[in-house]
């Protein structure tokens, strides 16, 4: 018979369980939070922790809600929609708190309240799709092995909904379905891979871009353009297909108000953007710095930045690895932006930034243990954590984005 036990829920962990102790265990048990007694039953036994799943809440958090979806549970997209907004994103808040004195070993880091989406809704300006055998879209579950067909999604912008609920889908040959919108210029655009790379037919009655993605990544337009554009504070930036971009809009302007402000250019300096995307950061700080050298590895990306920078001079693009790129510089920085993927700084990266030594260290991440883990390692090596901005540009979801600065 299956072990079922009562659980006090203390905190939240990174990666969306609440946790609890039993028998001097850690229980992680989804959609619980803290504050609240639940019964649980056992699911997966280790040394150290348990896994379980809730079965009733006994005693209900005051910010437990009724999730809005009703996929929430078994589509994989949301892991928060049962907790009230307001309180979503200060639980994430301890969490980067809870990563920075666990895995960067920071006494009493300086951890500003996070800045809330406007809504907590409707924001997302992209979202990938798989597709069943039938040729049904949908998300993946919770497991990560079945698909679920989804008719709408109320994290998705009004105009990517719009998009999604009014293509007639049904494509039975289709791998996966990516479709992108410029919340700011009313751009669409769908991005299809399909199992025999060949084209399927389509018909469209509305503006729309489609491009096929081939396994070999090149994307080939099929109708219409192979980017969309999007407006950041006034200032245009085109996207290709295959090109990285912040998921959330208006809190993307946020980030660029952060990483800035944090520069505190005074219009001499050399700045250095390392993973600079399309150039969303690149464009700004170009403005008010002297010269900038930005560095990507993804060619649509880069091709994208070259477009959206054409207005800016001062500016130097470097295609490649960060790792492979940053050693072989002689500039010297001043300032240095990072926006890593997950994965967080790689080892070689991080000894050449110690090497180039910049003044100031901007670092904005989507993980707070990897960021914790290489603000431990400039800590080390000589800076100073002076503060972490948290921003939610992942409402429902337990991921959160983070500006930190670092000095020297």
């Amino acid at each position: 018979m299956a072990h079922t036990f009562e659980l006090e829920v203390t905190a939240m962990a990174h990666g969306g369980d609440a946790i609890g102790k039993y028998q001097g265990r850690t229980v992680f048990v989804p959609f619980a939070i803290p504050g609240e007694r639940v019964r649980v039953e056992l699911v997966e036994e280790r040394k150290h922790f348990v896994r379980a799943r809730l079965l009733d809440v006994l005693e209900p958090a005051p910010v437990r809600v009724s999730p809005l979806c009703p996929y929430f549970g078994r589509c994989g997209g949301c892991h928060f929609q049962h907790i009230a907004y307001e309180a979503q994103a200060k639980i994430k808040g301890l969490v980067v708190v809870d990563q920075f004195q666990r895995v960067g070993k920071f006494e009493e880091p300086l951890i500003f309240e996070p800045l809330p989406d406007a809504v907590g809704w409707e924001y997302r300006n992209h979202a990938r799709f798989h597709v069943t055998p039938e040729g049904r879209p949908g998300f993946l579950a919770m497991d990560g092995q079945e698909i679920v067909v989804i008719e709408d999604c109320p994290i998705l912008h009004p105009l990517l909904s719009q998009l999604y609920t009014s293509l007639d889908l049904l494509l039975p040959d289709v791998e996966q379905l990516e479709l992108r919108v410029g919340t700011a210029t009313g751009d669409l655009m769908l991005l299809l891979q399909t199992y025999d790379e060949e084209p399927p037919s389509l018909e469209v009655d509305f503006p729309l871009s489609i491009v096929q993605v081939c396994h070999d990544t090149l994307p080939v337009p099929l109708i219409g353009l192979d980017y969309i554009t999007e407006i950041v504070q006034g200032r245009e930036f085109r996207i290709s297909a295959t090109s990285f971009y912040q998921v959330n809009s208006a809190q993307a302007e946020r980030l660029v108000e952060l990483v800035l402000g944090a520069l505190d250019l005074q219009g001499h300096e050399t700045v250095l953007d390392a993973y600079c995307g399309v150039g969303l950061f690149t464009a700004f700080i170009a403005e008010e710095a002297g010269a900038v050298v930005g560095i990507e590895i993804n060619a649509a990306s880069v091709a994208d930045a070259v477009y959206n920078l054409a207005d800016a001079p001062n500016v130097t693009l470097i295609e490649g690895q960060v790792e492979d790129v940053l050693p072989e510089l002689t500039e010297t920085f001043d300032a240095a932006v990072l926006d890593p993927p997950r994965t967080g700084l790689d080892p070689v990266t991080l000894e050449a930034l110690i090497h180039a030594s910049p003044e100031r260290v901007v670092y904005v991440s989507c993980d707070p243990a990897t960021l914790a883990r290489d603000a431990r390692r400039l800590v080390d090596a000589g800076y100073t954590l002076a503060w972490v901005q948290p921003v939610d540009l992942f409402p429902q979801t337990f991921h959160i984005e983070s500006v930190a600065l670092l000095t020297r």
